[in-house]
């Protein structure tokens, strides 16, 4: 027993825990960087303990000081979250060789399903499904095509150690095993410290369907299935529960499979069995493989908890505390649908880039239960995930949860930053999704037009021009002296590479006309508040500094200028290669005087946990590298530098 915990972790997850543990009568202990003095997770906790420096190799991953903070602050157990050390084994021994409980599986179910090769070959032994592949120790180039042929392509090469979807590559053919094999080994050698691979037959209609379990290491249930399919890049967008076109045949085959895979380890705690399933023909019970399990409390867990009624942080803790497994198979049951939709900071006509900033506006829809980590005035910080939050929705059957993620999201406000609820929405609204016909391939199939941006209309222009000009209440706005003349405002916007230059005519307290050049919008104030034009309301807009945030069907984002700095130095500038964000150059590909061409990688700038490579803009030879690896840097620095096209000429 503890009545005391420490939450080993930062941001949602933690914030997440802490509710759920003080629901209970524990006292609350958090953990906090230096970025994160300030934090939500921190203001919530009972008692707060400085870790270290702001990189999570100097505070969220270092064990040892999580574990003398706990003792420090005599806290009786550990919750580690979902990442950082929630899935190592070597910190769960030494928080119970100092005498603490760690709130999840024992380190030798987290080692027994560490490796995917071994994981795979274990479940096999227990008759869990496991997809054709190759799980060998022998990692020599000359076996693995022997293999990848024998298998039948297309295979996906995938790192041991991976996660994340580092480390895997998809091969069509024989022809680009080696390229695609070197490359694979690299980023797991980055990303792992370990490049062995195995390799799998790769299916052409993928679902991302997996199970959670939970077990008391005597006793263990599955409390239904998750689809996780909605997927970029390997990484989960929106997930729902129960799974589109589910049959009882099929949960209960799953189902039996996950629980056998709890039973094979001695499961203890909350954790997630994640199979591979081919969706082409329907879901049937001979169509689904075991990929890997997470030995661990997952990202999406509301969706199970919303249509289970179960609360698996408070499970987690109870068996914890030694107590047995607090309910049987037939005590569960599905009520409803759920979705859950991942709300980020992040440039998506960028290429998705995450994004820093400080949260000057944030608001949630009152139909969502939103587990979020941050507060309107914090900072979206470059040194960890840029999750804003995950945004839930539940519904006596999937049509109507669905239109109350699209209510949610189309009602939920963030200024600030850039975000992807454009994105999240155009997803939610999408046929395909809608008629339940999902798989892994769905966002790049369609990433076009699920991103693609809507010029602004000329009603959101004319309420960001109020907005810019301070005029959200008209009050006072018609006041002053004009002669023969009624009193006029002026403004400049932009969005993009579009430029605006509005006028404003107050026609009296509750009605102005904006101008646009070529079309005008007559703007009346209703009796809530709201603007209003022909009669339509138009949405709400947030003025922070020199931008202007317009939230309406899509949120537009503009930037208000002054006109004596319209003219900006080294705009449209093709010369200089600048960081897009605050970031660590994890390496520097090229050298003064080499030649490159369009496209070409220069660099590699890491950040929020990922990589992203900085491209050449264009044709030309390298005048000069800023840079060097290993340096921090800010958003907006020159990195590499090309010639101008008259120095290479010349």
């Amino acid at each position: 027993m503890f009545d005391s915990v420490l939450i080993a972790n930062r941001g949602e997850i933690a914030c997440r825990v802490a509710r759920t543990a003080r629901a209970m009568g524990l006292r609350v202990v958090a953990v906090f960087s230096d970025a994160d003095r300030d934090a939500a997770h921190v203001a919530m906790a009972d008692q707060a303990v400085w870790i270290g420096g702001n990189a999570p190799a100097d505070s969220y991953l270092r064990g040892d000081r999580i574990i003398a903070a706990a003792l420090e602050a005599g806290a009786g157990a550990i919750h580690p979250g979902y990442g950082f050390l929630s899935e190592n084994a070597a910190f769960v021994e030494a928080v119970e060789a100092a005498g603490l409980v760690f709130v999840g599986p024992t380190a030798g179910a987290i080692r027994a399903m560490g490796l995917k090769d071994a994981a795979k070959a274990l479940m096999a032994e227990a008759g869990v499904p496991v997809v054709p592949g190759y799980h060998g120790a022998d990692q020599s180039d000359g076996l693995l095509a022997e293999e990848a042929g024998r298998i039948g392509y297309p295979v996906l090469i995938k790192a041991v150690a991976g996660g994340g979807g580092k480390g895997m590559r998809l091969v069509e053919s024989a022809d680009g095993f080696a390229e695609a094999l070197a490359s694979a080994r690299a980023e797991a050698r980055t990303a792992f410290g370990n490049d062995a691979v195995l390799i799998e037959k790769y299916v052409s209609s993928p679902r991302h369907i997996e199970v959670q379990v939970f077990g008391d290491g005597e006793r263990f249930v599955h409390l239904f299935e998750r689809d996780c399919s909605l997927q970029r890049r390997h990484q989960k967008v929106i997930e729902e529960a129960p799974a589109p076109g589910m049959t009882e045949e099929m949960r209960s085959a799953m189902g039996a499979a996950a629980v056998r895979a709890a039973e094979a380890i001695g499961y203890r705690g909350a954790g997630t069995v994640e199979f591979i399933v081919d969706g082409s023909d329907g879901l049937r019970p001979d169509r689904f493989w075991f990929m890997e399990m997470n030995t661990r409390l997952q990202v999406e867990h509301p969706v199970t908890e919303a249509i289970t009624g179960v609360d698996l942080v408070e499970w987690q803790l109870r068996v914890a505390m030694g107590e047995p497994l607090p309910a049987r198979q037939e005590d569960l049951s599905i009520n409803g649908h759920a979705f859950e939709a991942r709300l980020y900071a992040e440039d998506v006509p960028a290429g998705f880039l995450p994004a820093t900033g400080r949260i000057g506006h944030l608001r949630f829809a009152k139909c969502v239960r939103a587990d979020s980590g941050v507060r309107a005035g914090d900072v979206i910080s470059p040194f960890y995930d840029p999750m804003i939050a995950k945004l839930i929705v539940h519904g006596p059957n999937r049509r109507i949860a669905l239109a109350r993620l699209r209510a949610g999201l189309t009602q939920t406000q963030v200024a600030g930053t850039v975000t992807n609820l454009s994105f999240l929405k155009a997803l939610s609204e999408h046929d395909k999704f809608a008629n339940e016909e999902v798989d892994t391939g769905l966002i790049a199939r369609n990433i076009d037009t699920l991103t693609y941006a809507p010029a602004a209309s000329v009603e959101v222009v004319a309420l960001a021009t109020v907005s810019a000009l301070g005029l959200e209440n008209a009050a006072g706005a018609h006041q002053g002296f004009a002669l023969w003349a009624a009193p006029r405002r002026n403004v400049l916007l932009t969005q993009g590479d579009k430029v605006w230059s509005v006028s404003v005519e107050f026609n009296g307290p509750r009605a102005m006309t904006v101008d646009l050049g070529e079309e005008q919008v007559t703007l009346m104030r209703d009796s809530e508040g709201h603007w209003r034009a022909g009669g339509a309301r138009i949405g709400e807009a947030v003025t922070l500094g020199e931008s202007v945030t317009v939230f309406a069907s899509q949120t537009h984002n503009f930037a208000i200028i002054d006109p004596l700095d319209r003219a900006m130095d080294g705009a449209g500038d093709t010369s200089l290669v600048v960081a897009p964000m605050p970031g660590v150059v994890s390496a520097v590909f090229v050298k003064s005087g080499e030649s490159v061409q369009a496209g070409d990688r220069l660099a590699l700038l890491e950040a929020m946990k990922m990589e992203h490579a900085m491209l050449a803009p264009r044709d030309g030879v390298i005048a000069e590298v800023l840079v060097a690896t290993g340096d921090q840097i800010e958003a907006g620095a020159g990195m590499i530098r090309l010639e101008q096209a008259e120095e290479a000429a010349a």
